[in-house]
């Protein structure tokens, strides 16, 4: 019989798990082909702006397959309800019987992206961060800071974002831990920062590739379909180095797949994540190349926190 964990069990087990061993290692494997992830499933919505992605699969001669069901419609704000939403089902790899489901509403799809993100900027950031600029004001922005700090002792911050209220409200979210700056234009984000994370649903560039410095990382968590697009596609172009979460999911959606479509790079450029990790030719060797990681979300991520969720729920 399956059990249920509710969101504080799972934020109470969270504590006490290294996540970012276990999913560096899932892309890992995901990128030795020791995975079998379906494409994902796909629902958009106009009335509200939503969408639904269904993501599932499995870790060959793993114990368990996993179905995760992860929604974001934009509007909840303004009716004191997260946008992020969702739950994960684990089930048995040996007989199809359910496990668990965790009812996490979304949180743990928001806790592996930051995670993915910390993971980019440990194998491709420069090592001498001068200021981190953020695109975006939602929890993403703020979890994407927080799980930086993993890997740099940089504070100084540099938030854009279209509704000033909203920077207003991170930047006190986030004062007594970061010197925070407000930046009027997604351009004084790259003027003063070398590390840049972008956050947003945007369906148009918020960055130029004229813009960008020498030395610059940007990792990119907004594009997760085919219709967003947060970095002109010359961007990819002008890097040195770009990574992709999936090659498959790349062809379809997120920066990778638009750059690649409007002519700007050829796919022989783009490189898997799990393949950069374990490869240490294919991450940063100067501080002035330009790298790109575009983070699409990857099932094999959900498959690695759900794992590591019920297994020590399991030892209390």
């Amino acid at each position: 019989m399956s059990v249920i964990i509710n969101l504080s069990e799972i934020k109470s087990i969270l504590k006490n798990i290294d996540l970012m061993t276990a999913i560096e290692k899932g892309f890992v494997e995901y990128s030795n082909g020791n995975t079998v992830i379906p494409p994902i499933g796909e629902l958009l919505f106009d009335k509200p702006e939503g969408e639904v992605h269904i993501k599932y699969g499995y870790l060959k001669e793993d114990d368990f397959f996993l179905i995760k069901i992860a929604s974001g419609f934009y509007e909840n704000t303004k009716i004191g309800i997260p946008s992020s939403q969702g739950m994960m089902l684990l089930f048995s790899q040996k007989t199809g019987q359910s496990e668990a489901i965790l009812l996490d509403e979304g949180y743990l799809t928001n806790i592996r992206t930051a995670i993915a993100g910390a993971l980019a900027a440990k194998y491709f950031a420069p090592k001498k961060i001068v200021a981190i600029g953020i695109i975006g004001t939602g929890i993403q922005a703020k979890l994407q800071l927080e799980y930086l700090q993993q890997y740099t002792s940089c504070k100084t911050v540099w938030i854009w974002g279209r509704n000033i209220k909203n920077v207003e409200k991170l930047k006190s979210e986030l004062s007594d831990k970061f010197v925070i700056h407000i930046a009027k234009t997604p351009n004084e984000i790259s003027k003063h920062c070398n590390i840049i994370v972008t956050t947003t649903a945007s369906k148009e560039p918020l960055l130029l590739s004229e813009d960008i410095l020498p030395g610059t990382h940007i990792t990119a968590v907004g594009s997760d379909t085919s219709e967003k697009q947060e970095l002109q596609s010359e961007i990819l172009g002008k890097a040195d180095i770009v990574i992709a979460d999936s090659i498959s999911q790349s062809k379809s959606r997120g920066e990778v797949y638009r750059a690649i479509q409007q002519g700007a790079i050829l796919p022989e450029k783009v490189v898997e994540l799990g393949n950069a990790i374990k490869n240490e030719g294919l991450q940063r060797s100067n501080e002035q190349q330009i790298s790109v990681v575009d983070l699409t979300g990857v099932a094999i991520q959900d498959i690695m926190i759900a794992k590591s969720i019920y297994t020590n729920y399991k030892k209390q």
